[in-house]
């Protein structure tokens, strides 16, 4: 199978329809085409004879160099175009009035990875936002969601614990592509703007990078290869601990470890789990930076061995609760600030509630915080269902 990307037809058939307006893209390092030639490089073609004001970044920088969350990118001058790029992750995470006047039109070109707690489809929101406010149109180049577009994992987000990881009520595994994303904020949020969905063709929701007939590129850097994007709406609940979730080595979100964990007994307790699709492997590794810089950090590697019954939240959440009861002693939850907030815990943040932090400082069960998100999944699947396209 081999799909073609909201980009790959702008390129080909639906750029024309723009030559009137002042353009100005939302995009990243893996906003590419199928011969992995970059966006401000094909629309930049004189032959296409398209109005391109700007270019805009999202968290990470247009260039994906950015390694941390709060790590921001300044605006620049792009050397090669000599446009000007501007960053929606620095002094401000909404369009601001040099963007708002230098464009008509926000094309968004960004891979999302399926996961409510990712900041892309918010800086998209919150364009759409500026959009309706300064009447400017939003185009939307859609593009496959990495992990797929059936499955739906986690709990909803709780709205006394929005932030920049959460603005929306939905699973932490949402399974929608930023097109469809678009098409419910638009609605639900009630900020009807002026949007255009330019839809993939030869997508399918059951489907997975390698079937998709292009190369891999990480959206963001710590997403390298498409199982961390796999493992990532469970392993993503580490960022709010000490314990470290792979940052500093070549498998960030697969590897979860700490200096004071043995890997042997972790990875045994967690295989007597017999969590369906998983093997968790014991495994000592040394982060270059970040969490246990420069330390021998016990842990596992998870591996997923059938992705269509594995469950990313359930088993993140029983790995983060299992290294709890194992070692009370030394498990610590990060302090803020995390994402421009200063006063809420960053685990309860990134998990949508304070729930799940209660249930394991209380070293009770998490089966109750579990079954829940099972029925929160199902309220989901009613919300989302009007807004799929494929």
């Amino acid at each position: 199978m081999k799909i073609e990307t909201g980009l790959d037809l702008f390129i080909k058939k639906h750029h024309s329809r723009f030559r009137k307006t002042k353009i100005g893209f939302l995009c990243n390092q893996a906003s590419v085409d199928k011969n992995l030639k970059h966006v401000a490089e094909l629309v930049q073609t004189k032959s296409l004879k398209l109005n391109v004001t700007c270019f805009i970044g999202p968290q990470h920088g247009i260039r994906g160099e950015k390694q941390d969350n709060m790590v921001e990118s300044d605006d620049f001058i792009d050397p090669k175009s000599q446009k000007p790029v501007y960053s929606l992750y620095g002094t401000s995470r909404k369009p601001t009035s040099k963007i708002i006047n230098a464009i008509d039109t926000f094309v968004i070109d960004l891979q999302d990875i399926g996961c409510r707690i990712y900041t892309f489809m918010y800086t998209m929101l919150y364009c759409m936002q500026a959009a309706k406010e300064h009447g400017k149109k939003v185009v939307i180049l859609d593009r496959p969601n990495p992990v797929g577009g059936e499955h739906v994992e986690g709990n909803l987000l709780n709205l006394s614990f929005s932030s920049f990881v959460g603005l929306f009520p939905m699973s932490t595994r949402h399974g929608m592509t930023m097109g469809e994303l678009a098409l419910m904020f638009n609605e639900e949020l009630n900020i009807h703007c002026d949007l255009e969905i330019i839809s993939m063709k030869g997508w399918k929701r059951n489907s997975y990078p390698e079937s998709w007939g292009r190369p891999w590129v990480p959206p963001s850097p710590n997403i390298p290869v498409a199982d961390s994007a796999q493992t990532f709406a469970g392993t993503v609940h580490f960022e709010g601990t000490h314990i470290s979730e792979g940052r500093g080595t070549t498998m960030p979100f697969l590897y979860i470890g700490a200096p004071y964990i043995e890997s042997d007994l972790l990875a045994a307790q967690m295989n007597r789990l017999k969590l369906p699709g998983v093997y968790f492997r014991a495994i000592y590794f040394q982060p270059t930076f970040h969490k246990g810089k420069d330390q021998v950090c016990g842990g596992v590697h998870i591996h997923i061995l059938d992705r269509k019954k594995f469950n990313s939240f359930e088993a993140g959440i029983y790995l983060l609760s299992t290294i709890a009861q194992l070692y009370p002693k030394d498990f610590a939850w990060k302090q803020p600030p995390y994402e421009y907030e200063f006063e809420k815990m960053p685990i309860d943040l990134i998990a949508g509630t304070d729930e799940l932090r209660k249930s394991i400082d209380s070293q009770t069960s998490i089966k109750k915080f579990l079954d829940r998100s099972r029925s929160d999944v199902a309220q989901f699947k009613k919300t989302r269902k009007k807004y799929l396209l494929y």
